[in-house]
C-alpha cells in the first residue's frame, strides 16, 4: 500500500520528493519516476502530476495519475503526462466559465493554444477575468482587472462588433471612457465628438464614469 486513498498526505514535508507534493511546491507539471522519490517505500511508483489554478490564477489543486506497473515505458509515461496536462487545463477552463457565466470567453492570441489562456469579456468588451496562463502570457495583473480594460487594447484585434447598433455604440463609449480613465474630455476627443454630445450619450446609456 502506498497511501493512494482519500485523506493521504503527500506534501513534500511528509513524503519528500513526490509527484503531488513537489508539483504543489514548484507549481509546474512534472513526473517523479520510481527512484526519483525521496523515500524508498515510494520508489515502485511513477507519479505524473499537473497543477490546477482557479479563475483568479491561484493554485487550488494538483491532478495526479500514479502507477506501479513494472512494465511502464517512457513512451507511456509521456502519454500519461499529456493526458494529465490536458485534463488539468479542461478543469481550469470549466471552472473559469462557471466563474463568469454571463461573459464571453475568448482564447488569448498566444503561440501555444494548449496552455488554456482564456479571457472573459463583458457586454461592453471590457476584460473582467483571465486564466493564469493568460495573465502570464499577456502580463495581466489583478490591478489591471480592477479597472476597466478594453479587450481590444489587450488582444490586439477588436472583438466582433455587436449586431445591435445601440449596443455597439454603448460599448464604444464605455471603451473610450476606460481608455481615458474616466476623463470625459479625453474620451470625447478619442470618439471624435464634443463633450456635450458625450454627456448626452452617458445619460442615454446610463453609463457611470469609472473612478
Amino acid at each position: 500500500s502506498w497511501g493512494l486513498w482519500t485523506g493521504s498526505v503527500w506534501s513534500e514535508h511528509s513524503e519528500g520528493t513526490n509527484g503531488i507534493g513537489t508539483c504543489l511546491v514548484e507549481q509546474r507539471a512534472l513526473t517523479i519516476h520510481r527512484d526519483q522519490h525521496f523515500f524508498t517505500r515510494n520508489t515502485l511508483l511513477s507519479c505524473t502530476t499537473a497543477p490546477v489554478y482557479d479563475h483568479l490564477g491561484n493554485l487550488v489543486a494538483a491532478l495526479d495519475v500514479s502507477s506501479c506497473r513494472a512494465d511502464l515505458t517512457d513512451g507511456f509515461v509521456n502519454l500519461i503526462a499529456m493526458a494529465v496536462n490536458e485534463a488539468a487545463r479542461r478543469i481550469e477552463a470549466d471552472s473559469f466559465r462557471m466563474a463568469f457565466p454571463k461573459a464571453r470567453i475568448l482564447l488569448a492570441p498566444v503561440a501555444d493554444r494548449s496552455t488554456g489562456a482564456l479571457v472573459a469579456v463583458d457586454a461592453d468588451d471590457l476584460v473582467v477575468g483571465a486564466t493564469r496562463a493568460a495573465r502570464l502570457t499577456l502580463g495581466i495583473t489583478q490591478d489591471c482587472l480592477a479597472k476597466p480594460l478594453p479587450a481590444a487594447d489587450l488582444l490586439g484585434d477588436a472583438p466582433a462588433a455587436s449586431e445591435d447598433l445601440t449596443e455597439a455604440e454603448r460599448s464604444a463609449v464605455q471603451r473610450a471612457l476606460a481608455r481615458s480613465e474616466g476623463n470625459v474630455s479625453a474620451a470625447a476627443q478619442n470618439l471624435g465628438i464634443s463633450r456635450a454630445t458625450l454627456h448626452r450619450k452617458l445619460a442615454r446609456f446610463s453609463i457611470r464614469r469609472p473612478h
